[in-house]
């Protein structure tokens, strides 16, 4: 039986913090931004935590990677 793969889109998009929890970057923030308020970009910074009702389909595709 071959290995299962991990899906190279969510590779580039999730990270394993070592409690378990998959951290993400914020949507909204990379084009478009003139009429965005500074408020809102502000806010749209750092990494956030994945859902917990989301954390079933990054686990599908992120097979072996401790989720």
């Amino acid at each position: 039986m071959p290995k299962m793969k991990t899906k190279s889109s969510a590779k580039k998009r999730f990270r394993v913090r070592p409690g378990g929890t998959v951290k993400r970057g914020q949507a909204f923030k990379r084009h478009i931004l003139t009429k965005k308020t500074t408020k809102n970009k502000r806010q749209l910074r750092g990494a956030v935590a994945v859902h917990e009702t989301n954390m079933g389909h990054v686990a599908q595709m992120m097979p072996g990677r401790g989720i």
